[in-house]
């Protein structure tokens, strides 16, 4: 079994995201592994482990910080390591699909996992696009996957709490939401060691598929006032709120 994982390093957004020119002040800002990828990964290793196989994780280096992030796939279980060596910070999601579909078609997979998402722009496209380009069925918003005889059986979630179980022969490409097991965790020591011995695949970008769209500016939030913290007991604080709502009008 041919697995393939397309990931993605995104800005931390546990810190904060300073703001140089029309983008984010990459050199401010550490770089972590997608948290619906992790979930990927986990779900790719998972199914290598029912069947057998290798698992290939391919991402596109936006800002030459991808090493680390494809190390750490490695610790969690994956075979093999590949980057796309693009360099370019303002590459939108369809040309980062683009790209990664090209690296990918050269591997012959069988299955192709991606995030659902990412958690930094919430656009949720490259898993679709990539099927696209593969000319593969998608199925997105997966929480468990299992493949037997060319089959691939999956469990999608709904709006609502309502999922429903799909089989799809192979290949296809599938959006992981959660994996069927919480990602196993890799210890520092075991992402070194792995720094240490781990050879990285590097493949040339390929293609051109920009979405057409111009990015005009970013800047931080505009503060336009505070917050106003009410003291007393619980019956005061109701009374101020209930007359604070009548100068508004609202009451």
């Amino acid at each position: 079994m041919n697995i393939v994982v397309a990931i993605k390093h995104i800005p931390s957004i546990a810190d904060d995201l300073p703001v140089s020119g029309n983008n984010v002040d990459f050199d401010s800002v550490d770089f972590v592994l997608n948290e619906f990828d992790e979930q990927s990964i986990e779900q790719a290793v998972l199914v290598k482990e029912a069947v057998g196989g290798t698992v290939t994780v391919v991402g596109v280096d936006l800002i030459e910080e991808l090493d680390n992030i494809l190390h750490l796939a490695i610790a969690k279980g994956a075979d093999k390591a590949v980057k796309v060596t693009a360099d370019e910070p303002g590459a939108d999601s369809h040309m980062q699909a683009k790209w990664l579909s090209e690296a990918i078609k050269g591997l012959s997979p069988d299955i192709v996992f991606a995030g659902v998402q990412a958690s930094n722009d919430l656009d949720g496209q490259i898993g679709p696009m990539i099927a696209a380009h593969l000319d593969m069925p998608y199925i997105g918003g997966v929480s468990s996957v299992e493949v037997a005889d060319g089959t691939a059986t999956v469990n999608k979630e709904f709006a609502g709490g309502v999922g429903a179980k799909y089989s799809v022969s192979l290949p296809m490409v599938v959006g992981v939401q959660a994996a069927a097991k919480p990602p196993r965790y890799a210890p520092i020591s075991k992402v070194r060691q792995v720094a240490q011995t781990a050879t990285i695949d590097t493949v040339e970008p390929s293609g051109d598929a920009s979405s057409g769209l111009t990015f005009k500016k970013m800047a931080p939030p505009v503060a336009t006032g505070h917050a106003e913290m009410i003291d007393g007991s619980p019956k005061e604080v109701a009374a101020k709120i209930v007359e604070l709502l009548k100068s508004k009008g609202l009451a």
